[in-house]
C-alpha cells in the first residue's frame, strides 16, 4: 500500500478500532486454507456450549504446516509493518470459527482481558485480531458487526452485556434482547475472501446469523505488541494514565470494563 493509504488505514484503526487491508491472501493459499480447515472440521465434534461460535477449533502452528504458513505469511506482516504495527507478534496458534449453514448469530462482546490495567487507555492497540475469512461475507452469511470507537468510548451496551464467552455469554438464550440486539451505531463489515480484517481486542463486535445453506469459515489469529512503550508512529501526547503507569505492578485480569473505560 502507498504511504498515504497506510496512514489513512492506521488512522481508521486508531479511531474506529478496526480496518480492512486488501489483497493479502492469494487465491491459491485461500484454497489451501479452505481444504485444511474443512479437513479439521470433518474430524471435530462441535461442543454444545460453543453453538454461537460454530466450530471452534484451536490449532498451533507448530502442529500444522498450513497454519504455520499462515502465521508466517509475509504479505500480512508486510502490511502490519506498513501500518507501523511491526511490533505485534502472533500467539503461535489460530482458532477456526464458523457460521454453520442456518447457524445462529454471535453475541456482542469484546475480548480485552486487562481492564483493571491503565494500559486499557492506550490510544493505540496493544492486542489485535487478524481475521482471515475464507469466503466472501455479507449480512446474509453472518459477517462481522462492530460498534466503531467502543475500544475507547463507553456506551450503555458495555454495562448491559453478559460477560463474554466462558464467563457467561456462551450459556445465554438466543432470544436475549441485548446480547443479540441491534445497536443504532453498529456497522456491518462485509469482506472479500483474501482481505485481512484487523480489530482492536477492546472493540465491541458480533456476527450475524447465517441464513444461507453454506458454512462461512473464519481463521482468527491473535497478535500482541512485544512492548508496552508507545509505538514509534505515535507523536501525540501520551495520556497521563499511561505515562504514570507502574510497569512493574501486577494488575488483576478482567474482561469487564471498569474505571478506565470512560
Amino acid at each position: 500500500m502507498t504511504p498515504e493509504v497506510a496512514i489513512a488505514t492506521r488512522n481508521q484503526m486508531l479511531r474506529d478500532g478496526y480496518c480492512l487491508i486488501d489483497d493479502i491472501v492469494t487465491e491459491e493459499f485461500l484454497q489451501e486454507l479452505r481444504d485444511e480447515t474443512e479437513r479439521l472440521i470433518a474430524d471435530h465434534e462441535e461442543p454444545a456450549d460453543l453453538v454461537y461460535q460454530g466450530q471452534h477449533i484451536g490449532v498451533r502452528g507448530e502442529d500444522n504446516p498450513v497454519i504455520d504458513k499462515l502465521l508466517s505469511w509475509a504479505p500480512s506482516y508486510r502490511a502490519l509493518a506498513e501500518l507501523g504495527f511491526d511490533d505485534f507478534q502472533p500467539a503461535g496458534s489460530i482458532i477456526i470459527l464458523t457460521k454453520e449453514a442456518k447457524g445462529p448469530p454471535l453475541y456482542w462482546h469484546q475480548d480485552w482481558m486487562r481492564w483493571n490495567d491503565p494500559l486499557s487507555t492506550t490510544p493505540w492497540p496493544q492486542t489485535i485480531f487478524l481475521n482471515y475469512y475464507l469466503s466472501d461475507t455479507a449480512p446474509e452469511n453472518g459477517c462481522l458487526r462492530v460498534i466503531p470507537g467502543t475500544h475507547h468510548r463507553r456506551v450503555p451496551l458495555h454495562d448491559q452485556l453478559v460477560p463474554a464467552h466462558e464467563q457467561g455469554a456462551r450459556f445465554i438464550e438466543e432470544d436475549h434482547p441485548i446480547m443479540f440486539g441491534d445497536d443504532p451505531a453498529q456497522v456491518d463489515v462485509p469482506v472479500k475472501a483474501g482481505q485481512l480484517v484487523l480489530g482492536d481486542a477492546r472493540i465491541l463486535h458480533a456476527a450475524g446469523r447465517n441464513i444461507t445453506d453454506e458454512r462461512r469459515t473464519l481463521v482468527l489469529a491473535w497478535h500482541t505488541r512485544t512492548t508496552e512503550e508507545p509505538p514509534a508512529y505515535w507523536t501525540d501526547e501520551i495520556p497521563a494514565l499511561i505515562a504514570d503507569r507502574d510497569p512493574s505492578a501486577e494488575y488483576e485480569m478482567s474482561r469487564i470494563p471498569g474505571k478506565y473505560l470512560q
